[in-house]
């Protein structure tokens, strides 16, 4: 019998700190520095992107998990580019009818980098906190008698 290896420290350490979040319909797993082709954004290059609809986060030994979000969770993105995917083809055919169809897609794709991930409030939003005045009206049930 062979032992097995265990893994070694040095792949831990570049798991330190990754998210899973929710964007396009789909769920992706977030590592700070590094690229993500996910669908066509509305942004212009350089811009940035907040996600707030993080699933899980994981932060060297603790896992914060939502129900069904990680409150106060974010993970900042910048857009590097627009791109297509590569070609898929879809052929369609129906036997013994001499029908053929022959189509392809490529998909619209927006390249993003992970700036960041962060838990917890950041500096606190003057526009978040709102005032409300209650104005003082007097009851129309009431009448004034001479």
């Amino acid at each position: 019998m062979t032992n097995s290896k265990k893994s070694s420290n040095n792949s831990s350490k570049s798991n330190e700190l990754y998210a899973i979040a929710e964007t396009s319909g789909q769920q992706f797993w977030f590592e700070v520095n590094r690229y993500y082709d996910i669908d066509r954004l509305n942004a212009k290059e350089k811009d940035k992107i907040t996600l707030e609809k993080v699933l899980l986060l994981k932060n060297k030994d603790s896992i914060t998990v939502g129900k069904p979000y990680v409150k106060d969770a974010k993970i900042e993105l910048e857009v590097v580019s627009h791109k297509r995917d590569k070609k898929i083809l879809v052929y369609k055919m129906r036997p013994k009818k001499k029908t053929r169809r022959k189509m392809g897609h490529r998909q619209e794709l927006t390249r993003v980098m992970v700036k960041s991930i962060t838990i917890g409030k950041s500096a606190p939003k003057s526009s978040s906190k709102k005032e409300t005045v209650k104005k003082e009206t007097k009851p129309k049930s009431e009448k004034s008698t001479k």
